[in-house]
Parts: C-alpha cells; structure tokens; sequence
C-alpha cells in the first residue's frame, strides 16, 4: 500500500524513542532505554533474533584474531563484557576452555604465546581462568602429528535467548516490543518522527517519536534509503558467516579453535550434550539476507578443516543441520572478508530543530550492551531527564535467583520429582529461573499438557507463546528452543497444528 493513503491518527502515540529491528543491537538499546525512565516502542518486521543474531557461533569472546588486526579497544571491551555476562545471564551464559591446535607453519608459538599474553591482561578477568600450554598425547581427539597446543577462555551464549531475554527485561520495565510489525515509512514534521507501521495481518497504524533507532542489521543502510529517503552515512557489507552441526566429535567440554592455510579460524564447539557446532565461514554476499544458506564450498571448506585436524573424519552424511546469517559490517574498504572491522559505528543525525536519527553499524553479540550504553550516550542531550546507566549490574530475565543451572535444575527435581532429569536441565539452562513462573498450577505431569515430542508439553509452548512472542513452530523449535535437533518431522507438524488451533481459538474469542 502506497505511504500515502496510511492513516496518521492526529493523537498517535508518542514515545521517547522508537527502535526498528529486534536483533541483540534493537532489544539491548531498547531495554537499556526503558530502564532509564524512557518511554521505549520497538517493532521487528518478522520474529525476534530471526536473522543475523541467532546464526552466530554462540560465543561470547574477545575475539582472539581481532588482535592480529590491531583491533584492541574492540577485544579489551569484549573481554570485559564476558564476566558481566555471566553475571547477568548464568542460565544462558557458560565459561569454557578453548583448545589450540598449534601449527608451526601458520603461526610461530612466540606469535601465539604474545596473543595469549595479551588475551589474558587486557581486559578484567576474575572467574574465567588464564591461558597455558598443552601437550596432546596418543588419546587426544587430535591427529598424531598435532603434538603441542594451547588452551584459553571465553564462554557460551545461547545466542536466541539472549536477544529474547533482552527484549523480556525491555518489556518489564515498560517498553511496548511488537513483532510481526514492519515500519512502512517514517518522516520527520514538527520535532518528531512520523512512523506508519504494517501487521503481518495486513493492519495498519501510527506512533510518533521523539527519537528515531535504526538497529535494522542487514537491512540498516535500506532502511534509510528505502524507508527514510535518506542517504546512509556509511556502507555495509554483508558477510555470511554459515555452521554445520554434527554428531559429538569429540568427548569432554571444551571447544577448538582450529588455524587453516588462509589464515582464518573455525571452532568446534560441544553442543546440547550430543552435538559438535562446526564454523564459521567468511564470504561476501549480496543477495537478500533474510534468503541466506550454507553453499556447498562453505560446507567443504568445514568439512575440510576439521579433516585437517582431527582423527574422526567426516563427510556430508554426517551433517545433521546447518544454519547461516549475514553479519552486517560497516564497510571498512578491506579486500579481505575476514578482516573486516567487527568494532560498532553509531551515527547519528538530525539538524538543531530536528527530531534525530541513530544508526546502528555493525557491532558483535559479545557488546550489546555497551554498544546499547553507546547510543544511550548519543542520545542524552535530547532526554535530560534520562537516568544513569543500569544493565551492568542487573540480572537478565531467569538469572534472579539463582546460583548455577545445575543447582536450579536439582531444585525442580525436587519439587517436581516427575519431570526427567534431562527436562529438568533443559529448563535451568533455558528459562533459568523463570521456569518456575512456567510451572505455576502444576503439580502432576498431566498438568504439562499434550506430550508433543523431544520433552516439549503443550503447557511449555503456552508459555512461549504467551511470555516470549512465539507465534510459529520454528520460533519455538529453533530459537526459544535447540528442539529441532530433537523432534521428528511428525512432531513439528504437530505442533504446528496446535499453535495453528491456539490461533483459531483465540481470533473466535476477538470476534465474539
């Protein structure tokens, strides 16, 4: 429909600031915002973290060849982000060891050793231990011929959650998060942004704004040329960056991070108990980022670097799933993919009687929330009545109240004696301590509900519904949840037969 014949109710809302994209960079400068008294409106075109901020590696680390390209305020940011990470989200969040491979001929020990030395001291380390060497002996997962190595820390996210649970924490202290909701156009007029906003039912409606974010992702520079008719201050390139999952490679906890001749890294990385997360890759790409898929040169090129190095060979038959996103950087003229700045650009414009406009560019999961502190701070001169910063110190949705997963996961063991020990670790790590809001009324397991498949109840999908924006059997089974991996092609159907009868119940009830 034309921008034109969109409706702008003369008493649309007004908020403070209104924040377009539901990615880590849209619900962390949302919450952020909210918590600091503003009145915050996010919308999302289609489910939250659907695109780039669900398909990363799921790691959250100072990114140790970042400094290989001098990138040190990035990796001493970064790694300071990981401690305050595991204090804020300790169900989601997880320290882990990576294991080094050394390779002579890529890497001299001296270049390794100096980076490690680095990794260790540039950013505050209190919980996660230090780097040190390692020798690999005839039981190592590792060929023979890969005799020495090296072992760091940085720590485990799941990468969904922790957009979901942002987006939770905006919502509690007052934001209005709508997705499904695209922003059709927004203009400036009067000292306010004008936007006109479309449901994926079609339906139309309008707010205004005293602050407009683009935290678009892949689609920032389009939206401001497309939506805004507006020149973007900065180019993006959009790499994609693809992972293969396969069965368990290797027993023990730890992940590798494994050197290949083109001077680029992939990980391997224990994953949900039976599986191993291999990637990522690096390329160009110039299509649709919401159409992006694994090529079969990026699944040969991880095949062929885990080959390199591990005893256990794999081979096509073994990829159980694979996933791939772009990662939309602020084009920073390298001729190298995997150089590219992952380091964040805010813009920020708007004449002295305009309405401004900040643009989200680039950034890394691991800085969210300094990248959302960032923007707060750009934005402070339009809202004084702003409060101090917050996110530091405060728990995320689920990580009140609790110690470790595996403490949470005993106490609903022994409150609930019927629920499976493995169920019972799923929900700690997922819902942390929000599982117990999950479980409210229920005492027995008929009061879970129908029994959809991989320990999925029709009580549990409710709740995602209800309290997580769900609306489809993807968005539960592969970013509120890893079920996916777990449920057979009957079983999805299945819920997605129910989610479909939620629906229909729920549009009688509206139009009764």
């Amino acid at each position: 429909m034309p921008t034109s014949t969109l409706p702008t109710p003369p008493l649309a809302e007004i908020y403070d600031i209104a924040v377009i994209g539901g990615g880590i960079n849209g619900v962390g400068i949302a919450a952020d915002a909210a918590g600091r008294g503003l009145s915050v409106f996010l919308c999302e075109k289609d489910d939250l973290t659907s695109h780039t901020s669900s398909a990363s590696s799921k790691l959250i680390h100072g990114g140790l060849r970042y400094l290989e390209h001098y990138e040190f305020r990035l990796v001493r940011e970064a790694l300071a982000e990981r401690e305050v990470l595991l204090a804020k989200a300790p169900h989601i969040v997880k320290p882990m060891r990576f294991v080094l491979p050394h390779r002579p001929h890529l890497r001299p020990a001296w270049m390794i050793r100096a980076g490690l030395f680095l990794y260790d001291n540039l950013g505050k380390r209190e919980k996660l231990p230090g780097s040190r060497s390692l020798k690999f002996g005839a039981d190592s997962a590792l060929k023979s011929e890969i005799s020495k190595g090296f072992e760091y820390s940085d720590c485990w996210v799941d990468d969904a959650r922790l957009v979901v649970l942002n987006a939770m924490a905006a919502r509690e202290k007052g934001a209005h998060v709508h997705t499904q909701t695209r922003c059709v156009s927004a203009r400036r007029s009067k000292g306010l942004w004008h936007l006109h906003l479309e449901r994926a039912d079609g339906s139309l409606f309008s707010i205004r704004a005293k602050a407009l974010v683009n935290a678009a992702g892949p689609w920032v520079a389009k939206f401001i040329r497309d939506d805004l008719k507006m020149e973007s201050p900065y180019g993006i390139r959009l790499i994609q960056g693809s992972h293969i999952i396969v069965p368990k490679l290797y027993e023990g906890e730890h992940a590798h991070i494994l050197q290949n001749e083109d001077q680029r890294i992939v990980f391997t990385i224990p994953y949900l108990n039976s599986f191993t997360l291999i990637g990522t890759t690096d390329r160009e790409y110039t299509g649709d980022p919401a159409k992006v898929a694994i090529t079969d040169g990026e699944t040969d090129y991880l095949l062929n670097v885990v080959n390199a190095h591990f005893k256990k060979q794999i081979g096509r038959e073994d990829i159980l799933h694979s996933y791939s996103g772009v990662r939309p950087l602020c084009n920073d003229e390298s001729d190298n993919p995997s150089a590219v700045t992952r380091d964040y650009t805010l813009a920020l414009s708007g004449g002295a009687d305009e309405a401004p406009l900040l643009s989200v560019f680039g950034g890394k999961l691991t800085t969210y929330r300094k990248l959302a502190e960032s923007a707060m701070a750009q934005l402070m001169p339009f809202f004084t009545q702003m409060r101090p910063s917050w996110t530091a110190t405060a728990t995320l949705p689920g990580g009140e109240d609790m110690t470790t997963p595996q403490a949470l996961s005993a106490r609903i063991r022994d409150k609930f004696d019927w629920v499976p020990s493995e169920i019972a670790r799923r929900w700690a790590t997922t819902y942390g301590s929000r599982t117990w809001r999950m479980l409210e009324g229920v005492d027995t397991l008929a009061d879970m509900g129908e029994h959809i498949g991989g320990g999925l109840y029709t009580r549990e999908v409710d709740y995602l519904c209800s309290e997580e924006w769900a609306t489809t059997a993807h968005d539960i089974l592969w970013r509120r949840s890893k079920l996916g991996l777990f449920t057979t092609a009957a079983e999805q159907e299945k819920l997605a037969a129910y989610l479909s009868k939620v629906e229909h119940n729920r549009s009688k009830i509206e139009a009764a």
